[in-house]
């Protein structure tokens, strides 16, 4: 039973990552059920076993993107331990690889056929990712270079923000908006955290 179990675990990440690296390099909305199928040499019947629909392949695509992005962040501050709490943070926010190595996956989100994946893409980025940035925070505020009783709910707000109100594929923001809602982030984060001043500037040199 158990080993039946781990192939089709290992069947499925493999349809997983195959759809993943398509639609880093090509529309989602070209790529056919069949083509995967093809590209796999797998039967019908299995690539349905797992999966119900190009839709349920792209959500589980954007999971597994989420996953990998904590994955890379965790062995980064593992790597960076010895870093103060504030260098782990800024760490954290211009290492992002996600964005840069996945740009067409991420523009597939945006077609409003997709809407519904794209908002639980947000949420699962919040989900697990929150409370990586919450224990950099927990860190800071043993240091002294951050004050509050909330972390986690700081690490939430925090990025919940940055992902909605810059995202123009979640809703098209105009540059006035944007350039407004950037050079705002970082005087709030201070006051959120209080921070010391000027310790978040470098968000609007990225």
């Amino acid at each position: 039973m158990t080993r039946t179990i781990k192939k089709a675990a290992e069947r499925r990440k493999e349809i997983i990552r195959a759809a993943r690296k398509h639609f880093q390099t090509k529309d989602y909305r070209k790529l056919t059920m069949q083509e995967l199928m093809d590209k796999l040499g797998i039967a019908k019947g299995t690539l349905y076993h797992h999966f119900s629909s190009k839709g349920e392949i792209l959500e589980a695509v954007v999971e597994d993107m989420v996953d990998d992005e904590l994955t890379k962040k965790t062995e980064l501050l593992k790597a960076n331990k010895e870093l103060s709490a504030l260098e782990k943070l800024k760490l954290l926010v211009t290492e992002d690889s996600m964005e840069r190595d996945n740009e067409q996956l991420l523009e597939n989100l945006h077609h409003p056929d997709n809407a519904l994946i794209h908002a639980r893409h947000i949420a699962r980025f919040l989900i697990r990712l929150a409370p990586l940035y919450a224990e950099v925070i927990a860190e800071g505020c043993k240091e002294g270079v951050f004050k509050t009783e909330y972390p986690l709910e700081c690490a939430e707000f925090l990025l919940a923000g940055v992902q909605f109100l810059t995202d123009v594929g979640f809703y098209p923001w105009d540059m006035k908006h944007l350039e407004r809602r950037i050079n705002a982030f970082p005087v709030l984060i201070e006051v959120q955290l209080s921070a010391p001043k000027g310790s978040f500037g470098f968000l609007n040199k990225r």
